[in-house]
């Protein structure tokens, strides 16, 4: 019997079979077997850019490299990584800095300013821009501030000062050296005058160190710049920074409209500095354990000498 149209007519066509799936031979072996051999089996992050050749580098070899390119750009790293390439055998203690109120001024902007801090803390898993460990470098029990340039910039505001006081304080009572590694592009505008005030209290806590005849030792990191360089990047008993490093207080372009000339080449880098005066020594990142375990060990050795006397 056939089957009738619904409205009443000519007979309705019998559906047609559904077509049995044919999938490949690994199909037919295991099901599931194609989807699982069809993933991708590699990493996005697989390949990094070179930000000056724009060639494509095997982040494990980029990683062997301390995250030194081939053309030599020294890049920025995280607090976590430089404290691995610092301490001997990349062992380290984090220390807790101080807590900060995170809107002092009640900043009106385009975003509000906690939605910026709560993002920057979300994306770097730090709580601020500079972080403080503790641990021993070439066997000398050290006490380390890392600023994070991927943090709002690095930039200089309460939780920043604090930090940097807490770790001074911290080198006191441990009667240890404090190193810096400074990445920053200057105050942090959210925290007006508030932010500038960390440039005297930063200085009054290296004073504190150099009155109890503690070494501090700043390793200057790309970019260093306007309010830090002005503060307690330049208060080192020895200033290192790592090649191609920017240092520098304001902007190149800043400063050529300011001035109305045209600077010279690879003005505001390590280098130049070096050459006159401002950076006492160059130094790669792979070799910045052995040149702060040399420095280290010849400064305390004098402490030690005055101590005696």
């Amino acid at each position: 019997m056939a089957l009738n149209d619904p409205k009443g007519g000519k007979p309705a066509k019998p559906p047609s079979p559904v077509p049995e799936k044919r999938g490949g031979w690994l199909s037919r072996i295991a099901p599931g077997i194609r989807n699982l051999v069809s993933k991708r089996e590699t990493p996005d992050n697989l390949w990094v850019k070179d930000p000056d050749t724009g060639e494509m580098i095997y982040r494990p070899d980029l990683e062997a490299a301390l995250w030194v390119t081939p053309a030599g750009r020294h890049m920025r790293i995280a607090p976590d990584l430089r404290f691995a390439f610092t301490f001997d055998e990349g062992k380290y203690d984090k220390l807790p800095t101080p807590k900060t109120p995170d809107d002092p001024l009640k900043f009106s902007d385009v975003k509000p300013y906690p939605d910026l801090l709560s993002a920057a803390r979300k994306a770097t898993g730090e709580h601020d821009a500079m972080t403080v460990a503790v641990g021993k470098i070439g066997g000398i029990e050290t006490v380390v501030a890392v600023m994070n340039f991927a943090f709002r910039g690095g930039s200089l505001g309460l939780a920043v000062g604090e930090a940097f006081i807490f770790a001074a304080e911290e080198a006191v009572r441990r009667q240890a050296p404090m190193v810096v590694f400074t990445a920053s592009g200057g105050a942090r505008q959210q925290e007006g005058t508030l932010a500038l005030m960390q440039m005297a209290r930063t200085t009054i806590a290296v004073q504190f160190l150099k009155d109890h005849g503690l070494p501090y030792i700043v390793a200057m990191t790309d970019p260093t710049t306007a309010g830090v360089l002005a503060s307690f990047a330049m208060l080192g008993d020895v200033h290192l920074a790592e090649p191609g490093a920017l240092v520098g207080f304001a902007g190149r372009r800043v400063i050529e409209e300011t001035i109305r000339e045209t600077l010279p080449p690879g003005f505001q880098t390590a280098e130049f500095n070096m050459e006159r005066g401002v950076v006492d020594k160059v130094v790669p990142r792979g070799e910045m354990r052995a040149v702060l375990t040399s420095l280290m060990t010849t400064l305390m050795m004098g402490r030690a000498r005055r101590s005696a006397a």
